[in-house]
C-alpha cells in the first residue's frame, strides 16, 4: 500500500539523514511515495537548500539500492529543503515551524513525521522543544515521531525518556525503530510459524531442545570506538536486537496481525523471562572483549567494556518451560552472520547408524537473517548403498533465488514506509523497552560491580571459550548453519 496523494510532509532532525534519504528514493522509484512528499533537514551545519541537496545526492550515489537516473534524482531533490538550527535551542524550533508552514503552503492539513536521527543525548531536548514550539500539536494532520536506538542507558533513563516523550506525544504517535524487525526473514518468522501447520504444533517444550540466536560481526568497533566504549555490547545489541528476535520466536499466536496484538504478545514474552540477581547473571552470561580493543582510538586504556556477550535465558510459561534460549553477539568474530536456530529434541531411541561413525546432527531449523536471507531445515536421510545408515541433509529456501524478479525491500525502507502509513506493528512500545531493560540490568550491574568481567578472545574467533562451556552445561553446543551451511560446531 502506498502513501496517499497529498498526505505527507517529512522532517529529519540532524544531518545524519544522509544514509536514510536513499531509502526514500527507493520508495519513490518503486511508486510507494507521492510527489507531494517534502523532506526538511534540520541541524547545526550552515548550508543552503542547494548545498543540502548536493550532500543528499552524494549519499544517494553511495547508499541507494536502486539505480537512480539523473532525472529521477533531480525530480526528487525538489522536495528537499534545509533549516539550520540547534536541537537544544527552543527559538530555532520556532524558526523551523515557520519554514514548515511555508513548505506546506499554510500548514493546514499536512501530516508530519519527525525522524530523530540524532545522538541519544539529544532525544529529550529535541522532543521537549517540539512540544514547547507547538510542532507536536495536530493541526488538521497527524504528527508522528521516529526515535532511533538506544532508548535510554538503563531502566531509569528509559523511564525518564518515556516520560518526556509522552508529555509531547501520545504513545500511538511514537515509533521506536529497530531495523532488525524490518528484515524480511524476521517477518517471515511469523508466517512460518502461524501460516504453516507443520511447524506450530512442534513449536514448544515438548519438541524443542533449545533455541540459539546469533548476531556476529567480523568488523571491530572502528570509528565508533568512542561511542561504543560508553555503551558496550549489552546495551548496543542484547537489550534491543536480540531480545526482539527472542520475542518473535517465543510469542503466542496473536488473534490478528495488528500492531496492538503483536506487541502485546511480545511484551508477555519479556515479562515471562526469568529474572536474575547480579550473582545469578554471572552464572548465566559470558562477557568478552576482543584482543586489541584497548588500542582502538577513543577507548580508555583500562576499559572493561564488553564487545561480546553470550547468555542463557529461560521463558517461564507453559509453552517454553525448561527450554534454554541462548543468545550471543560480538564484534571482531569469525563471520558476519545473524541466525536463529531451533534445535529439536532427538528421537527417544535411535536405531540407525551414523554414516560418519559419530553422533548424528539433531533436526535443526535455521532462519538466516544475514548475509543470505532464507531458511534451512536439517533432517535425517538414508545414505544410498550403505544399508540402514543415516546422514543429515538440508532443505533450503533463499529469498534471492526464490524471488529473483522481485526486489526485496531493505529493512529501513520497509520501516519508513510503515511509519508513514501509521502501521506500528514492527515498532517498539514503551512497556517493551522498559521490560527489556529489566532483563539486562543484572548483566550490566554484574559487570559494573566487577562481579562479571569480560574475558579476552582472539579477533576472528567465535568468542571466549567460556561461551562454549555455557552450552556444555546443558550438553549443547553452538550451531552455525547459515553462510557456508556447515554442520560443524562454530
Amino acid at each position: 500500500m502506498g502513501i496517499k496523494e497529498g498526505d505527507t510532509a517529512y522532517l529529519n532532525l540532524d544531518w545524519s539523514v544522509v544514509p536514510i534519504i536513499p531509502k526514500y528514493v527507493d520508495l519513490l522509484i518503486g511508486e510507494m511515495l507521492n510527489e507531494d512528499l517534502k523532506i526538511v533537514g534540520f541541524a547545526r551545519q550552515d548550508m543552503s537548500d542547494d548545498q543540502f541537496r548536493r550532500l543528499m545526492g552524494d549519499g544517494v550515489r553511495e547508499f541507494a539500492d536502486l539505480a537512480v537516473r539523473t532525472d529521477e534524482w533531480d525530480a526528487f531533490a525538489k522536495s528537499l529543503s534545509y533549516v539550520q538550527g540547534d536541537l537544544e535551542q527552543p527559538e530555532d524550533f520556532l524558526r523551523l515551524g515557520r519554514h514548515l508552514a511555508a513548505v506546506e503552503a499554510g500548514g493546514t492539513g499536512a501530516n508530519r513525521l519527525y525522524y530523530l536521527s540524532v545522538a541519544p543525548r539529544f532525544f529529550s531536548a529535541t522532543v521537549a522543544n517540539l512540544q514547547t514550539s507547538g510542532l507536536a500539536e495536530t493541526e488538521g494532520g497527524w504528527r508522528r515521531v521516529v526515535i532511533e536506538k538506544p532508548f535510554g542507558r538503563d531502566l531509569k533513563s528509559a523511564r525518564s525518556l518515556n516520560s518526556v516523550v509522552h508529555q509531547a506525544f501520545d504513545e500511538s504517535q511514537v515509533y521506536r525503530i529497530d531495523h532488525y524487525l524490518g528484515k524480511e526473514t524476521v517477518q517471515n518468522l511469523l508466517v512460518l510459524r502461524f501460516g504453516n501447520t507443520i511447524f506450530e504444533p512442534v513449536w514448544n517444550r515438548n519438541y524443542v531442545d533449545n533455541v540459539q540466536i546469533t548476531a556476529a560481526e567480523e568488523v571491530t568497533v572502528g570509528d565508533r570506538a568512542g561511542y561504543y566504549d560508553q555503551s558496550g555490547v549489552v546495551r548496543d545489541m542484547v537489550q534491543n536486537h536480540l531480545l526482539q528476535l527472542l520475542t518473535m520466536v517465543a510469542m503466542e499466536p496473536p488473534n490478528a496481525m495488528d500492531a496492538d496484538s503483536l506487541r502485546n504478545h511480545k511484551v508477555e514474552v519479556l515479562r515471562a523471562i526469568r529474572r536474575w540477581t547480579p550473582e545469578e547473571a554471572t552464572r548465566a552470561t559470558v562477557l568478552g572483549q576482543y584482543r586489541g580493543y584497548l588500542e582502538e582510538n577513543g577507548v580508555e586504556s583500562q576499559s572493561v567494556t564488553p564487545t561480546y556477550a553470550a547468555l542463557r535465558l529461560y521463558v517461564d510459561n507453559w509453552r517454553w518451560q525448561g527450554v534454554p534460549f541462548y543468545l550471543r553477539t560480538g564484534k571482531s568474530m569469525a563471520d558476519k552472520v545473524t541466525e536463529i536456530v531451533i534445535q529439536f529434541r532427538c528421537p527417544p531411541h535411535m536405531m540407525f547408524a551414523s554414516g560418519g561413525g559419530g553422533a548424528l546432527d539433531p533436526n535443526l531449523l535455521s532462519l538466516c537473517l544475514q548475509p543470505d536471507e532464507g531458511l534451512h531445515l536439517r533432517f535425517g536421510v538414508k545414505v544410498p548403498g550403505e544399508g540402514m545408515v543415516m546422514g543429515t541433509k538440508d532443505l533450503e529456501f533463499h529469498y534471492a533465488s526464490a524471488f529473483k524478479e522481485q526486489a526485496i525491500p531493505e529493512a529501513y525502507e520497509r520501516l519508513l514506509q510503515d511509519a508513514l502509513e501509521g502501521d506500528a506493528s514492527l515498532f517498539i512500545r514503551s512497556d517493551h523497552i522498559e521490560e527489556a531493560w529489566r532483563i539486562v540490568e543484572p548483566i550490566i550491574d554484574s559487570k559494573e560491580n566487577s562481579i562479571n568481567q569480560p574475558q579476552r578472545y582472539e579477533p576472528g574467533s567465535w568468542g571466549p571459550p567460556a561461551a562454549d562451556a555455557l552450552l556444555a552445561e546443558t550438553a549443547n553446543s553452538w550451531w552455525q548453519v547459515c553462510g557456508e551451511h556447515g554442520s560443524a560446531h562454530a
